[in-house]
């Protein structure tokens, strides 16, 4: 066999490895339907993980409000209080501490993101930001990135009350 056969078989063969590769990965790559059924069944879990956190964060620390959230800004929820500090010699001042976490609705991108903002006396504490391709979702890490988000938040208002 002369070296231009084996030449045109090398050839050959990386064009149909490549169009086996091609193939595999459109068979792997999820359809528009299915990215929204997989975003809508993730957001639903990761929703209902956030507000029952929450809603023990609020039954540890009396005075937070519990608020579902649902609409535009995405799904989620938020804890909030306000309270009333009395100065000697300066009057009463208001301060607010929040903590509230949502996923943010579907865009352009096959992505499903988590936001996380928390506010402990007019300061702000946390701001985080995570998101996955919605082909690669793993919603336990997210479930535990939720845990740890809020945990963290509650170490640093315990620490601050």
């Amino acid at each position: 066999m002369s070296f231009d056969q084996r030449l045109e078989r090398a050839i050959q063969r990386g064009k149909t490895s490549r169009e086996a590769r091609d193939r595999e990965l459109a068979e792997r790559r999820l359809s528009s339907e299915e990215l929204k059924t997989r975003y809508a069944a993730g957001r639903i879990e990761l929703s209902d993980r956030i507000e029952s956190c929450l809603k023990q964060l609020g039954d540890h620390f009396p005075g937070f409000r519990f608020e579902s959230i649902l609409g535009d800004e995405g799904w989620g929820a938020r804890v909030m209080r306000d309270d009333l500090q009395f100065q000697q010699g300066r009057g009463a001042s208001n301060s607010y501490s929040r903590l509230e976490l949502v996923i943010r609705p579907l865009g352009q991108q096959p992505i499903i993101e988590l936001v996380a903002k928390g506010t402990i006396r007019n300061r702000e504490v946390i701001q985080r930001r995570h998101y996955q391709q919605l082909e690669q979702l793993d919603l336990e890490s997210f479930s535990e990135l939720i845990d740890l988000w809020v945990l963290e938040y509650a170490e640093q208002y315990a620490s601050q009350q």
